[in-house]
């Protein structure tokens, strides 16, 4: 139980250091990311925190092609005329 605790953590940290360019602003990214995680702190069955991890990774993800998709939209408008 330990172990999965402190891979909590690490996921926690991973988001939050990911929600720094948050379209939305870093102060509503935190806020709802916070209140994701304290919706699923009362949880103690093993598979179902890993089952938040699971989520929390395929989030990451996402948050991670969302920044991907802007940077490229930005450099498209800067290099190609029409775009």
């Amino acid at each position: 139980m330990s172990a999965l605790r402190y891979e909590v953590k690490r996921v926690y940290k991973e988001l939050l250091f990911l929600g720094r360019e948050y379209p939305l602003g870093y102060e509503h990214y935190q806020s709802r990311l916070h209140d994701a995680f304290m919706k699923k702190a009362k949880l103690s069955d093993e598979g179902e925190i890993r089952k938040g991890l699971e989520f929390a990774e395929f989030f990451r993800k996402e948050v991670e092609t969302l920044y991907y998709l802007k940077r490229y939209r930005t450099l498209r408008k800067r290099y190609v005329p029409d775009a």
